[in-house]
């Protein structure tokens, strides 16, 4: 591969986006490939904005630029609202279909878009869009929801399944690795359905 692919994961705290980062930049370790990453969580435990960049191959800082992203891994749909202009043209955007208030909205009392005109604001990015958190419970655990995710983007991210699933067992911990790798099984085939 030449250049880099850069790859944003955004969510809110609890999600375990930095857990899916991790996976991914140790696969491109089992595959020796140059990788990247940085990740910004300051109010994340209280259910705050999350992201990851993960940057493979190339000579690059380990921040993506916005319009430089590959794909765009939103495991909130608010999250993929916020973070779109991160994604380059014809980037792929795949998201999760849940909606989570944030604790702002909530204590004002505001309005919170419904999940039609989030997709509908999201639909000039032909969105790969998901129930992980339906297919996370179908694994096993609500917890593997980022598990799903991965498996989702995994088509789209260039790195080898077999590399991915052995990421997965070295990451999470011994008595969840059948269950996360489930999990990550059934968002690659919710992603069959996706363009």
């Amino acid at each position: 591969m030449t250049g880099s692919f850069d790859l944003l994961i955004v969510g809110v705290g609890g999600q375990g986006v930095i857990l899916a980062a991790s996976v991914i930049g140790e696969a491109c370790i089992i595959e020796e490939r140059e990788v990247k990453a940085a990740e910004t969580h300051g109010m994340a435990q209280r259910g705050g904005s999350v992201e990851c960049h993960v940057r493979i191959d190339g000579h690059h800082g380990p921040l993506i630029p916005p319009g430089g992203a590959d794909i765009l891994m939103a495991f909130e749909l608010l999250e993929a609202l916020r973070y779109r202009h991160y994604l380059k043209p014809g980037g792929i955007l795949v998201a999760n279909r849940l909606i989570q208030v944030p604790t702002s909205v909530f204590m004002q009392k505001l309005e919170v878009p419904t999940e039609e005109k989030i997709t509908a604001q999201l639909a000039d990015l032909d969105p790969c869009i998901l129930d992980a958190d339906e297919r996370a419970v179908n694994a096993g655990s609500p917890l593997t929801q980022n598990m799903v995710m991965v498996g989702a983007g995994s088509p789209h991210i260039p790195l080898a399944v077999e590399s991915l699933e052995e990421a997965i067992r070295r990451s999470v911990p011994k008595k969840t690795i059948e269950i996360n790798l489930r999990a990550f099984r059934l968002g690659r085939e919710a992603a069959g359905g996706c363009k």
